[in-house]
């Protein structure tokens, strides 16, 4: 109908540097939406964009030409929340992360789902406060589970399993995800959702 709008989650492509948009994106989502439009930033690294129901395809194209990412907004699985890759591309995986961001983002989920990914042990993207994280650790992959930033009571995620190959971290963390989606009780955050299931009935899910 016309009148009505939708939110959209907009964010720049995985790249060394991190969430780095570029002065002409920026002027594409103000030309696309207009002086009235709403923007929010997230916690997510992502723009929320309000728009138009009726000509939300048609921003969407106009975004994607531009080099912009975009996904469902709400209950969906976030774009990869990715480090700067200060250790350059290539040691710090960055073709992993973008692999990986393809796979996850805008999957629907029974809560909305923050994924991280962390080039190296330092984790300046903070990967021990997100849903899932993959941490690169030298020539392998290590993937933790159960953090959750919000409340009083900060919780630090837990390693779930380590020395994966880059080849092993799609398939476990959309293994992961889908588990999730079948087995969660209603609108039940992915930590509470670990802390029921335990983490080692995870384990056994991806090593069979």
């Amino acid at each position: 109908m016309m009148g009505e709008t939708m939110k959209i989650a907009v964010s720049p492509p995985i790249q060394v540097g991190g969430s780095l948009f570029t002065p002409e994106q920026l002027a594409t989502i103000g030309a696309a939406l207009g002086t009235d439009a709403k923007i929010e930033m997230t916690p997510f690294k992502q723009l929320y964009l309000e728009v138009p129901l009726e000509q939300q395809m048609l921003i969407t194209e106009e975004l994607r030409r531009s080099g912009m990412e975009v996904h469902p907004a709400g209950f969906v699985t976030k774009s990869l929340i990715a480090c700067n890759f200060c250790k350059g591309a290539e040691e710090a995986g960055l073709e992993v992360a973008r692999r990986l961001n393809q796979s996850i983002a805008g999957i629907e989920t029974p809560m909305p789902l923050k994924i991280g990914y962390a080039g190296c042990a330092l984790g300046t993207s903070e990967p021990l406060l997100k849903d899932i994280s993959v941490v690169k650790m030298r020539n392998t992959y290590e993937i933790f589970v159960g953090g959750e930033p919000k409340g009083l009571k900060t919780s630090i995620a837990q390693s779930l399993v380590s020395g994966l190959t880059e080849d092993q971290i799609v398939s476990v963390v959309t293994t992961l995800i889908q588990f999730y989606k079948d087995n969660a009780k209603g609108k039940e955050k992915f930590k509470k959702f670990i802390d029921r299931v335990t983490l080692e009935q995870l384990q056994q899910l991806i090593a069979g």
